[in-house]
């Protein structure tokens, strides 16, 4: 009868140490269950046991740490500028309270440690605007109208808030649109780049990035479009491969560059059905030199879209920036956990983002005729009430135990049902996520090199495992 588990790793986890008898390693772990039971509870801390007591029998989660991928650079959200209006409506003491909850780990907070805002409106603003808007018929080549005054409302303020709290957080910028003069339609709605404002759209990015450092915003990284297929929200711009290439290589990049600044360029942002768009730009070496890398949203299309990417330019980033997961459908944190965290950190994402950070009780704001009207924030916010929904503990199993510049490590799921990633962080421990998808509960073998550790994990739950091993 052939082995449940891989015979070489068996022996090896089966064989006595000849060396001096170390202390035990415990493994701290954190539970949450899709009966919101628990909610990212602490768990009795679980004593590794020897190696000569594996079963054998599984299920087995097998943690590589001589395999080591891509470093991490953060979880976090989309700052929308619903989001930041939500947050500016509450007291101040009831929302510095939250955003320490959010973006540091002290008093148990999750340590959100990366942040999507739009440049522009998102269809998650409560109405749509450009940072150059014009009455039809002007134009403004110049740029001599350009004015952060919309997000220097709320966006603006809630950013300073959070940056005197985590001054590391890395920021990146996303449009929905260029303003509506630049495009063939002349609406704030679909359209395309007008090919005569390719250099002026470039401007608008320079000036976007220099008025945010002037405002004490830093911006690390810009999308180029976000969803270039989508022309059916509000705002929303079509911008196809070839489009998006000749942007970067002939006038984005140039413009940047110019003007000394290292914010770094990312293209496509749309879903995994079309690996195709990035790899089509990067295959050009001209645009592929000022690009760092690729983002992917999970609408549509496999998550391994990622590694498609990755395996034919593996110098470059790959980086998953959007995908709403909310309560509609039930209390699903393992589905979640597995297809997105899991997911795209295993094909090489060197970040996770959701949609979004906030909104009230009825998903508002939004914009009119084609702004997201179920899109669940990861926090309702009524007045100074806080409701923590599923995005929350989505993200808060990784970002709380998993800080940037942690590298992922080689992780292999060996039952049907469990799905799981380790990392190593740069104090040194260890962090597994483990999400059991499956009906029923299971009670994984968590294998370390000679550290064995057995969990329980019920149905539909999501744990996170942190230990910290002596050297061998």
């Amino acid at each position: 009868m052939p082995l449940p588990y891989p015979r070489p790793l068996l022996a090896a986890a089966l064989a006595l140490s000849a060396g001096p008898v170390l202390a035990a390693v415990t493994a701290q772990g954190w539970l949450t269950t899709a009966d919101r039971q628990n909610l990212l509870a602490p768990q009795a801390d679980v004593v590794a046991q020897a190696p000569e007591d594996m079963t054998g029998h599984g299920p087995f989660v097998v943690v590589d740490g001589g395999l080591q991928y891509q470093t991490i650079d953060g979880f976090g959200f989309a700052l929308t500028g619903g989001s930041a209006q939500n947050l500016m409506k509450m007291t101040a003491a009831a929302r510095a309270a939250l955003l320490r909850e959010l973006f540091t780990t002290e008093d148990e907070g999750i340590g959100v440690s990366y942040l999507r805002v739009s440049i522009g409106a998102s269809d998650l603003n409560d109405h749509v605007f450009s940072y150059d808007d014009l009455p039809p018929g002007r134009e403004d080549p110049r740029l001599e109208h350009f004015d952060l005054a919309e997000d220097k409302v709320d966006v603006i303020p809630v950013l300073r808030e959070i940056l005197a709290l985590q001054p590391r957080i890395k920021i990146l910028g996303s449009p929905w649109s260029a303003p509506a003069w630049m495009k063939t339609n002349q609406e704030v709605q679909g359209g395309q780049l007008k090919v005569f404002c390719y250099p002026v759209y470039a401007a608008y990015f320079v000036k976007y990035l220099q008025a945010m450092a002037a405002a004490g915003i830093p911006i690390d990284a810009i999308t180029v479009q976000n969803e270039p297929f989508n022309d059916g929200n509000t705002p929303s711009m079509q911008m196809f491969a070839k489009q998006e290439a000749a942007f970067i290589r002939d006038h984005l990049g140039p413009a940047l560059r110019r003007a000394g600044l290292r914010t770094r360029i990312i293209l496509y942002d749309h879903n995994c059905d079309a690996p195709q768009y990035p790899v089509s730009i990067l295959t050009d070496r001209a645009a592929r030199a000022f690009v760092d890398g690729s983002a992917f949203h999970l609408y549509a299309g496999p998550i391994s879209a990622l590694s498609v990417v990755h395996d034919r330019f593996p110098d470059k980033g790959i980086y998953f920036t959007e995908q709403a997961v909310g309560e509609q459908r039930g209390f699903k944190i393992a589905g979640a956990v597995a297809r997105v965290v899991i997911g795209a950190t295993r094909n090489w994402s060197r970040n996770v983002l959701l949609w979004n950070l906030a909104n009230d009780p009825q998903f508002r704001p939004h914009t009119d005729h084609g702004g997201c009207t179920s899109c669940q924030g990861a926090v309702t916010l009524d007045g100074d009430r806080v409701s923590r929904k599923l995005a929350y503990y989505v993200i808060a199993h990784a970002s709380r135990f998993v800080p940037p510049g942690s590298v992922r490590l080689g992780s292999r799921d060996l039952t049907p049902g469990v799905a799981s990633v380790a990392f190593l962080t740069p104090g040194g421990r260890t962090v597994a996520i483990l999400a059991n998808t499956g009906e029923a509960a299971v009670h994984p073998e968590l294998v370390d090199g000679d550290d064995l550790f057995r969990i329980d994990l019920p149905a539909g739950a999501v744990a996170t495992y942190a230990w910290t091993s002596p050297p061998r």
